[in-house]
């Protein structure tokens, strides 16, 4: 008979173990790479609040926020309370031919929360899903009729083939197949997208374009749209009947200082807007795409067409995430976590800019808005010359190595000597990413910035040289 590894054996594994289970199983690659960092290296015990704990007895300051999905920050009390209750009271996770409670009180309170009339709710499993649901609506809204989305060209939108076919990277370094009839625009640039808007027209010189998709504020480059660029994109869009879709599955649930970063500006309302990450609460998988009322009727609100999006995935809607989802809402609205972020930015950005002018040499910019930042970091030739040292091919051909290094660099020491959790996009620019969750105070905020000032004090070249000499060279 084979043997099964229970949760009593994999909760007792040491971290060789699990390496080597991951190099048979998983991806042998991946081990290679997150060990070049000491978190990779380590096993987490427990996690809670803003602190992961590893099981040598570490206690770690998570900076990452779970890459937007630790808005309520490790095991929010209210959450698992409300999980824990689902699980007891022997609750149904799923039925397509039952009606669901906690679904028809999600949708309810996502319309609540967000502006206008954008009620109708779909709740898939990922960020890429929602996405593509949101394009998907749009597509059916014009029958098929109109071929071509918009998208910026720096976005990011998911992995899948179409979201990643609708994400606007140069990380992107092999093709895969995707939707057709995708068209790009440059980012915060009106002009770019009259012009793109002007050239996708059909025969007879009306618009093919069925949705244009952005991002508000960009996580992967720590930019965001001015207020005149979106409005004119809604203007744009309202006089060609085109879909406008706004991105927020980074940026909501109060991370930049709104509770999405979209509603700081009263009265502009997109069409679809999509979430998910911190959606969850930090606990559960899911998303959501929410569509303006008359969209949303015009594409799916008929007996043909009525199950054709719900029927999509097995786990829409899916009963513990939803309850899970409803309190998780409930927590950020009534611990007004755009406050929180705000508190936050109060902090972060005057420490932030206090570090640039003392090393201007290494930090080359700033950038960010409530708890999300971004640190890009520079080395001068001497860092060109050590990653020059490197054989050519395979991770030496990313045009942004002497970036991604320089900074996992920083990253590195952050984690060793200082106890502190950060990571770097992998899209953009790759800055250094300071986004705390919003459960973080006054104190965590400074620490990191102690931190990352004492770690920068120690000089570019020896930090970069150490990672290459202890980390780097066991890539090749």
């Amino acid at each position: 008979m084979a043997h099964l590894i229970g949760l009593d054996e994999a909760e007792a594994m040491d971290v060789e173990t699990v390496h080597d289970l991951y190099r048979t199983y998983i991806n042998k690659s991946q081990v290679r790479l997150m060990t070049s960092f000491g978190f990779g290296r380590e096993l987490v015990d427990r996690a809670e609040g803003a602190y992961i704990h590893t099981r040598d007895g570490r206690r770690i300051l998570d900076f990452t926020g779970g890459v937007g999905v630790l808005n309520h920050g490790h095991n929010h009390p209210r959450v698992l309370a409300a999980r824990q209750r689902f699980q007891e009271r022997r609750r149904m996770e799923v039925h397509k031919t039952y009606f669901s409670p906690y679904l028809a009180a999600l949708g309810h309170n996502l319309a609540q929360v967000l502006p206008g009339d954008l009620n109708r709710s779909f709740l898939p499993n990922s960020g890429a899903e929602a996405v593509e649901g949101a394009v998907k609506l749009a597509y059916k809204y014009h029958g098929g009729s109109r071929r071509q989305v918009l998208r910026s060209d720096i976005a990011f939108h998911g992995k899948l083939l179409g979201s990643g076919g609708l994400t606007g990277s140069a990380q992107n370094h092999f093709d895969f197949p995707t939707i057709p009839g995708i068209r790009t625009f440059r980012y915060d640039d009106l002009d770019s997208v009259r012009e793109v808007l002007a050239e996708a027209r059909d025969a007879r010189g009306r618009s093919d374009v069925y949705a244009l998709l952005i991002e508000p504020f960009s996580a992967s480059t720590m930019r965001w749209c001015s207020e005149e660029f979106l409005r004119g994109v809604r203007e744009l869009c309202a006089a060609e009947d085109i879909v406008l879709i706004f991105d927020e599955i980074y940026t909501g649930w109060g991370k930049t200082g709104s509770m999405f970063h979209f509603t700081r500006y009263e009265g502009l309302i997109p069409d679809v807007v999509t979430t998910s990450k911190s959606f969850g609460g930090g606990k559960s998988s899911i998303s959501a795409f929410v569509a303006r009322d008359a969209l949303f009727r015009k594409a799916y609100d008929n007996m043909t067409d009525a199950m054709m999006q719900s029927t999509s995935t097995t786990y829409y809607g899916f009963g513990e995430e939803t309850a899970t989802a409803i309190e998780a809402i409930a927590v950020a609205v009534e611990e007004d976590f755009p406050a929180r972020a705000r508190a936050i930015e109060e902090v972060l950005t005057p420490g932030l800019e206090r570090i640039r002018k003392t090393y201007p040499d290494i930090v080359a910019d700033v950038a960010g808005a409530g708890a999300l930042h971004g640190v890009f970091l520079s080395g001068g030739p001497r860092m060109l010359d050590l990653v020059g040292k490197l054989p050519v091919g395979g991770p030496a051909k990313d045009p942004l190595l002497r970036t991604k290094i320089i900074t996992a660099a920083v990253i590195d020491t952050l984690y060793r000597k200082h106890d502190i959790y950060a990571y770097y996009t992998l899209n953009g620019r790759s800055p250094l990413v300071v986004s705390p969750p919003l459960v973080a105070g006054r104190e965590e905020c400074e620490r990191f910035l102690d931190a990352l000032e004492a770690t920068l004090a120690e000089g570019m070249g020896r930090l970069v040289g150490r990672f290459m000499r202890e980390r780097v060279s066991s890539l090749w």
